[in-house]
């Protein structure tokens, strides 16, 4: 079967097509007493073979012969070898080929006239791997100990993740977080899908941990992670709604709301098509509801009010919604973080879930915009109910996660869209911004939780967090990121690659991430296009903490830079663990593709730093100064394990061929070879152990050492381990 697609990279063992429109002309006659119609004669394709080093691509020509008027559009396809289960790279409507990898020996490009397809023409394309080449000098001073490393940053969401992958991937803390999680109501285990799935109240919440292919209670999930020992982190509603006890209830139905868009039995999506009831977008229009809407499926649980200081009593607490779950949990499994021992509760909550949203996702309960205050005052009213009945728990927020809300309200964003002439963008009406000071959305959270500090004397939020979906665009400006998606073809994988830079390149900017341009920055500029700003995820938030709130902790609670199920995946992931711990985040938890249990090569990379032999040994926990003359090919990571003082380093071949590069150990002698293990896509099921190597001593003057002219396989992740005692 062949499938007509335009431009996309194909799916494991599948063909891709793409359709050029096109007009023929020719003569015309006649046979007997009646007309000819046009005929299609046959295709001929140029080049008729070719040889392309994978990464790169080759242009094809396909030409259409015939009589008549005949349609000289050609049908592009390309297929691998019988028995090749990989992608064959991708063609487009212009029949420019783009190379997979991995690839297999050849390739077939095939051109098929779309008005006849029994005439076509085929091209052999041989793939052939890059020169085996000289990589980038790599470096690690072990005498530069940077920072710790938090355990805290291999984490993953609950959502899709089974025990196995958990305990092969030995993560160190699971999120019970997403959309639906705004709404679950401990009390009756209901949660409301929300715009995810048609508005429905569901038991449980979908997939989490350790039902990945089912519905799980909160204790489930909190059970579950005292079993594998891993730290448990949930989320409180903020947003003012959590669902009532009908399962199965949904906030649109069909009986009452005819002609929505699409149904689930009787439940609709909340969306208009163009032409109903005087919609007149062409995308459809959302459905707000009335007044009584909410009801249907929710119960109205307002974030308490911040008290006063004498106000924050035990019984206060315990007398709110969210301080009676925190106590209910407390009574069942102990305190989040005890004094001693390893916890069995919640160690960690986060204050709601992606308050930019809240007006769309949860529009049947909440249809007007976040504001500073609701963001705030009801994160701080949450975060006293909380502390004050488990004073060891950590509290995160404000999980915010788009990049305009980081400086703004959603108020202040829907305002400049809808009345923010001339430019009409984010920042062009701040009138809540302006209310507060000017200080920027993110900003202003910290302030005030450091003044509420102040107030209740205790701190009140341990991690400022957001969500960094911040994987690029493929192809550029298309709308079309590479998270959350498969790896697609060589080009589409490099792109993946580059754009884990956002998380620490001053470098590296991106189209969809322009200057905040609040109208006192120094930068400010009237000009509708405004100059694009280097996100800089990881120092950025760091520098907020140290600007604003001193000793809070850094936390990426979701995040999916893509190819979860390939290769590619893996190093991006591995890559994305690096960083992190390089540049001292504090937690992070991967938000997954599909099922972990579908991404084995994206756990594969966890597995590198938290259990790369089978038996739960890690990386180290204090990171080294690290360097490579070349981030892009060659990625380098440093960490000393201090329970036994080994150096572990890890090494990231990012390209399509095998490059061969010194690794130089400043300030160290070791007392042995190196062990070293692997990862790549020779063996997508495991990390495998090779020979160790040796480990050349400091020479006459020199307290370097090095692993001289090691050879980094194409597309591979490398582990060394070196003794130094």
């Amino acid at each position: 079967m062949r499938t007509h697609l335009l431009g996309w990279a194909g799916l494991a063992g599948s063909a891709v097509l793409a359709l050029v429109a096109g007009c023929g002309g020719g003569g015309s006659g006649s046979v007997g007493t009646g007309p000819v119609g046009p005929t299609i004669t046959g295709v001929t394709i140029t080049p008729s073979t070719a040889m392309v080093t994978i990464g790169s691509t080759a242009q094809f020509t396909g030409t259409v012969s015939g009589t008549g008027a005949f349609n000289s559009a050609v049908t592009w396809e390309v297929a691998g070898p019988v028995g090749w289960t990989g992608s064959a790279g991708s063609i487009d409507k212009t029949g420019l080929y783009e190379s997979p990898f991995p690839a297999p020996a050849t390739v077939t490009v095939t051109a098929y006239a779309t008005g006849d397809e029994s005439k076509s023409a085929a091209a052999t394309v041989t793939l052939v791997a890059p020169a085996a080449g000289a990589g980038p000098a790599l470096t690690v001073d072990t005498g530069n100990e940077t920072r710790a490393i938090s355990p805290l940053i291999y984490g993953m969401n609950a959502f899709g993740l089974d025990a196995v992958t958990a305990a092969t991937a030995n993560v160190t803390v699971t999120r019970w977080g997403g959309d639906d999680t705004s709404r679950y109501n401990y009390q009756t285990n209901v949660t409301n899908s929300a715009s995810d799935y048609y508005f429905e109240n569901f038991a449980g919440a979908a997939e989490m941990l350790p039902n990945a292919g089912g519905s799980t209670n909160f204790t489930e999930f909190v059970t579950a992670n005292g079993t594998l020992g891993t730290k448990a982190l949930g989320t409180a509603p903020v947003q003012g709604w959590v669902s009532n006890a009908t399962a199965g209830a949904c906030s649109f139905p069909e009986t009452t709301l005819p002609g929505q868009v699409s149904y689930a039995g009787n439940c609709g999506d909340g969306m208009y098509p163009e032409g109903t009831q005087g919609c007149t977008a062409t995308g459809g229009c959302s459905i707000l509801g009335t007044a009584s809407t909410p009801a249907i499926t929710s119960v109205a649980e307002a974030p308490p009010a911040p008290p006063g200081a004498s106000g924050a009593t035990l019984s206060w607490a315990q007398g709110t919604w969210t301080g009676g779950w925190v106590q209910s949990l407390v009574s069942a499994y102990g305190p989040g973080n005890p004094a001693s021992g390893v916890g069995k509760g919640v160690a960690i909550w986060d204050l709601d879930n992606e308050p930019a949203w809240w007006d769309a996702v949860h529009r049947d309960v909440h249809p007007v915009p976040s504001t500073y205050d609701e963001v705030t005052q009801g994160g701080i009213g949450t975060a006293v109910a909380i502390k004050t009945v488990d004073p060891s728990a950590e509290v995160s927020g404000p999980v915010i996660d788009y990049w305009w809300n980081y400086f703004y309200s959603k108020q202040d964003i829907e305002n400049g869209w809808g009345s923010g002439a001339p430019c009409y963008e984010p920042w062009s009406h701040p009138a809540d911004r302006a209310a507060h000071g000017g200080v920027p959305m993110i900003e202003y959270y910290l302030q005030q939780f450091k003044d509420a500090e102040a107030t209740y004397g205790m701190r009140l939020l341990d991690y400022v967090d957001i969500h960094g979906y911040f994987a690029a665009d493929y192809p550029a400006g298309s709308g079309n990121g590479v998270g959350l998606t498969t790896a697609g073809d060589s080009a589409e994988q490099q792109v993946r690659l580059n754009s884990t830079r956002a998380l620490w390149d001053p470098t590296y900017t991106d189209a969809n991430y322009p200057q905040p341009n609040y109208t006192t920055d120094a930068n400010y500029t009237g000009n509708c296009s405004t100059p694009l700003q280097a996100p800089q995820v990881v120092p950025m938030l760091r520098s907020w903490v140290a600007a604003d709130y001193p000793g809070t902790k850094t936390a990426i609670d979701e995040y999916n830079f893509g190819g979860l199920e390939h290769i590619n995946g893996a190093l991006a992931q591995a890559d994305v663990l690096g960083i992190f711990g390089a540049y001292g985040l504090d937690l992070a938890t991967l938000w997954p593709t599909t099922a972990y249990a579908q991404q084995g090569p994206g756990n594969m990379a966890f597995a590198i730093y938290r259990n790369y032999d089978g038996a739960k040994s890690s990386f180290g926990d204090m990171a080294l100064a690290s360097s490579s003359a070349n981030q892009g090919l060659l990625s380098v990571y440093g960490g000393l394990r201090t329970a036994d003082q080994a150096v572990t380093v890890v090494v990231i071949n990012k390209t399509f061929g095998t490059l061969t590069s010194s690794l130089s150990l400043e300030n160290l002698t070791a007392s042995g070879n190196a062990k070293v293990y692997q990862y790549s896509a020779a063996n997508l099921g495991a990390i495998v152990a090779l020979p160790s190597v040796a480990v050349t001593p400091p020479g006459a003057g020199s307290t370097t050492s090095t692993i001289s002219g090691y050879t980094f396989p194409a597309g591979s992740i490398t582990l060394f381990v070196i003794p130094t005692q």
